[in-house]
């Protein structure tokens, strides 16, 4: 399965800088549709107040997923890579 990147930077209340992945399959490309799935994680995050638009969410590359990133992506609809202030 060949899943789209969304490289993603939000700043959290506290100030810093979260940043993440969000991978969805690489025929989604409406915007708005990969902003809903990173306003859910920032829901689950407790950020849902944060902005995530545009500015804070762009296409970086499309590469092949893993079995963990192909599950998510059955059960949900897409992937959350963490890689920065995430916790």
């Amino acid at each position: 399965m060949q899943v789209a990147v969304w490289d993603t930077y939000v700043t959290k209340k506290d100030g810093t800088v979260m940043h993440f992945d969000i991978i969805t399959p690489d025929h989604i490309k409406d915007e708005k549709t990969i902003h809903t799935f990173g306003k859910e994680y920032l829901l689950a995050k407790n950020q849902e107040t944060q902005s995530l638009t545009a500015k804070e969410c762009n296409f970086c590359h499309v590469e092949r997923a893993t079995d963990e990133m192909a599950l998510s992506i059955e059960q949900r609809g897409y992937y959350i890579m963490e890689m920065e202030n995430c916790k």
